[in-house]
């Protein structure tokens, strides 16, 4: 155990034990977690499954698939019985109706309004584009909802570490995100930039079990 009372493994980022609990679709009850939730969100096809399945080092255990929206579920993974990753609906799938498109964006604004245990949400971008429309509406709509939204900039391993710095730049100004806003780029590929992304998750429940003790 670690001095403030939590499990070290996180601390550590070793990985024990993964679990997909909870899978709500538009009209099941949310689950009364009382674990932190860590939420992820992002267009359908920025890689989101796998820069989840890159956290807790595992190949298939949050759904990959070459058919963007796939996910159509909030899917809630307990990590080392410490946190939960809560995997939301891709956005911006241009097959899915408009109808199917607004129960989606009813169903991550219930939760983001409902969960009494998120803690922060990760918005994904594909490092390699400017912030798209949807992008945009994405992190306001999180702003808007209390949260300060941390940026895992995805596909980083199809830049030259050259480019880098100019396409988060470039990320922050299109979405014209808040000072001190976090940009992480990630590589589902190489798995850079993973032990940034689990200093932050580690920052925020360590912050949180000081705020409880």
């Amino acid at each position: 155990m670690s001095k403030n009372g939590q499990n070290s493994d996180i601390t550590k980022y070793i990985i024990k034990s993964v679990e997909l609990e909870t899978v709500c679709g538009i009209t099941s009850t949310l689950p009364d977690n009382a674990l932190p939730e860590i939420a992820f969100a992002g267009k359908s096809n920025v890689g989101k499954s796998s820069l989840i399945n890159g956290l807790i080092q595992r190949k298939a255990l949050a759904r990959t698939s070459a058919q963007p929206g796939k996910t159509q579920t909030i899917n809630f993974y307990n990590v080392n019985k410490n946190i939960y990753f809560v995997d939301l609906p891709g956005y911006g799938y241009a097959r899915a109706n408009e109808a199917v498109k607004a129960e989606w964006g009813k169903m991550i604004e219930r939760y983001l309004r409902i969960s009494k245990q998120l803690k922060a949400v990760f918005l994904l971008i594909d490092i390699r584009h400017e912030p798209g429309q949807n992008d945009k509406e994405m992190y306001n709509w999180i702003v808007y909802q209390g949260y300060e939204p941390i940026i895992i900039a995805t596909k980083l391993d199809k830049l030259k570490r050259s480019q880098v710095a100019k396409h988060v730049k470039q990320i922050k100004t299109g979405l014209q995100v808040k000072p001190g806003t976090k940009v992480l780029p990630y590589s589902a590929l190489t798995k850079q930039g993973r032990e940034e992304i689990w200093q932050v998750i580690d920052s925020l429940i360590t912050a949180e079990f000081h705020e409880l003790s």
